[in-house]
């Protein structure tokens, strides 16, 4: 039986579906081989793209950087100059003022102040120059500037007489009274310029260089090497009388073709080939791995939960309570389930606070909570306890904000602890100040002997003028006024004593230190006496008054001055004199201050021993406590000074304490 043979019709469509079932894969294998050629190169373009602009986006930063440095030291310059014209700024404050301004900008080479005839005033060089030793376009510039009255940047040019370094100065004329009285002239190394204001992480991939208008180089760094010209920047630098060029070279060279096409034909083959087998496994693998993650994630969760001494609180957006930790609960006295889904006014708010939670609640409605604040909660019990609160907001896994999470600290223990350490720092100033007396007792008594041995003789004469019939008023009167000064003085130095020793609240008055230092006189002396030192007081009657405690700067000039006298008890007695001097000191037209000085010419104080001065229970001396200059720091700084101390010329120590000056002080 012969096969029928296929009608044309049949035997056509045959044909085309087999061509297009050849035709199909061919097509999709052509369109993959495009794909690899195509995306490497349009990878390649894109990578160098994105690094021109890469390139581009990071010289704009630097300039900015540039122009923002140079536009802080123009206003650091300027405000120089404005003390200056005023009188408030002398040639010998200049330099220190200047050299602390050098060390922090280090682009800066040198400053020079020139007076009206182009001499230098003071500078911050050691030998400074003339304004004849500028270079001839700074030169230019500087009377530009003084024309038009306008700092200007004179062009980069070297310095005559040497060889480095390029120097572009800023010139900043002075007038006072439209007339003018000289100039600043601020010096820039334009090599220190790229160093100093260009990051290092920018100069690490790219040489950098500046040029002028006529492009000559005046500065290049090149921290990664010279550039490769592949990628390039040039920025126009307007300065006020210059106009520089940034330029930027790339140390990258172009993107390699063939590494990127042969990674991306090696992934590309791997994932598929892989594919098949590792999507089942992939599955199956991250159900069991969220499972376990999710099992873990709750366990911990709670153990920290109970584990955690802070109360933890989250409010949704209209206030309500969602969340509640064990450590809250416990502090509050309430359990989660009385809480959660509870709403202002909340059950442990205590009712003499009511109206302060209204109004925080009234902001967490806003949308707006304080980050940190205190205040008191109400135990179950009616008991009432401060706390230490931290809210901030509540996002979810969209970042959408639902509501506002709080950390509670229960600060009670924290405010007993203070409460103690104040105590005790009250216990210890008192305990210095017996410890004071203790070591000037002997003296006491000794200077209290005298007033009252002449007392005592005065007495007994007037009681033989009268026994002996020669009882004349006249006569009488001059032992009688003795007798009563002897006892003024004894009255005196025993008051002087009990005020110091009396136990009290720190309390801050304005107070005088010609009134403290005359208060102490007596004590002072009293010290002095047995090591024959002279003392010697310089304070002005019209310092301005202290806001202090008048008991406790008692206390630091007491202990500074017995320090003083100990410390000359082995010189001549030629050589043993105290100074105690005060002086008003005006940082700005805000800001005064009273400076006082206890001034010895004793055996000064040792390198190894300035180490732990001012530490707790050091001391050189076999019965001292160590104390004493610690008490006595902890006192200024409570009063908002500070206390220092540097060696004396002519031998010995200074100590010295600020006190800010009392704003409406009066003398009296």
């Amino acid at each position: 039986m012969n096969t029928p043979l296929l009608s044309p019709p049949a035997a056509d469509i045959s044909h085309r579906r087999h061509l297009l079932r050849w035709l199909i894969p061919i097509l999709l294998v052509l369109l993959f081989l495009l794909t690899l050629i195509w995306l490497p190169q349009q990878a390649q373009r894109m990578e160098s793209s994105e690094r021109q602009e890469q390139l581009i986006a990071d010289s704009l930063w630097v300039e900015q950087a540039i122009r923002f440095q140079l536009s802080r030291d123009d206003e650091s310059m300027r405000l120089i100059g404005s003390e200056i014209v005023n009188g408030h700024l002398n040639k010998e404050q200049f330099r220190g003022r200047l050299n602390a301004l050098l060390r922090n900008n280090r682009e800066l080479y040198r400053v020079t102040w020139f007076d009206v005839h182009g001499k230098p005033v003071a500078s911050t060089d050691d030998y400074p120059i003339s304004r004849d030793q500028l270079s001839a376009p700074s030169q230019e510039t500087e009377e530009h500037s003084r024309n038009i009255r306008r700092p200007l940047y004179s062009a980069p040019a070297i310095p005559p007489g040497i060889a480095e370094p390029t120097l572009m100065d800023y010139h900043i004329p002075l007038f006072r009274d439209q007339h003018y009285v000289g100039s600043l002239v601020a010096s820039y190394s334009m090599s220190r310029v790229l160093n100093e204001m260009v990051p290092w992480w920018f100069a690490q991939d790219n040489e950098i260089t500046l040029t002028d208008i006529d492009d000559k180089v005046v500065a290049r760094r090149t921290a990664g090497g010279p550039g490769l010209s592949v990628y390039t920047h040039r920025r126009e630098l307007e300065l006020p009388g210059v106009t520089l060029r940034l330029q930027t070279n790339s140390t990258k060279s172009a993107p390699k073709l063939l590494p990127n096409l042969l990674v991306g034909s090696v992934i590309v083959l791997s994932l598929g080939l892989l594919w098949s087998l590792w999507a089942l496994w992939r599955d199956i693998s991250r159900r069991l791995t969220a499972e376990g993650a999710l099992q873990h994630e709750v366990s911990f969760r709670t153990a920290m939960e109970n584990s955690l001494v802070t109360g933890m609180r989250a409010r949704d957006l209209e206030g309500r309570i969602t969340y509640v930790n064990p450590a809250f609960c416990k502090m509050v006295g309430y359990n989660a389930a009385e809480l959660v889904g509870k709403i202002p006014p909340m059950p442990y708010w205590a009712p003499e606070a009511m109206d302060e939670y209204q109004e925080r609640f009234t902001k967490v409605l806003a949308g707006r909570v304080t980050p940190q604040f205190e205040t008191i909660f109400q135990r179950r019990d009616g008991e009432r306890f401060p706390v230490l609160i931290f809210e901030s907001p509540l996002v979810d896994d969209n970042g959408r904000h639902t509501g506002w999470m709080g950390s509670i600290l229960d600060v009670s223990d924290r405010r007993r602890v203070e409460d103690l350490n104040r105590k005790q720092e009250e216990r210890l100033q008192a305990g210095a100040r017996l410890a004071s007396m203790g070591e000037i007792a002997s003296t006491l008594a000794h200077e209290l002997n005298q007033p009252l041995a002449a007392i005592s003789s005065y007495t007994t004469g007037a009681l033989n003028m009268m026994q002996s019939g020669r009882a004349d008023p006249a006569a009488l009167q001059p032992a009688l006024e003795k007798i009563k000064a002897q006892a003024q003085r004894a009255g005196h130095v025993i008051r002087s004593v009990h005020q110091f020793v009396k136990k009290r609240t720190p309390e801050r008055h304005p107070v005088l230190i010609k009134t403290i230092v005359d208060n102490i006189s007596p004590l002072i002396e009293l010290q002095a006496q047995p090591f024959f030192v002279v003392i010697q007081t310089v304070i002005p009657a019209s310092l301005p008054a202290v806001l202090g405690d008048a008991v406790l700067l008692e206390q630091v000039l007491l202990n500074l001055t017995r320090n003083a006298i100990q410390a000359m008890a082995s010189n001549v007695p030629e050589r043993r004199i105290l100074r105690i001097t005060a002086a008003l000191d005006s940082d700005t037209a805000s800001h005064q201050s009273v400076v006082v000085s206890v001034i010895d010419q004793g055996h000064g104080i040792p390198p190894d021993v300035a180490a732990g001065l001012f530490s707790p229970f050091f001391s050189t001396k076999a019965d001292g406590m160590g104390m004493g200059l610690n008490i006595c720091r902890t006192t200024i700084e409570f009063h908002g000074g500070t206390l220092t101390y540097a060696d004396n010329p002519t031998g010995g120590t200074i100590f010295r304490f600020s006190l800010p000056a009392h704003s409406s002080a009066t003398t009296t």
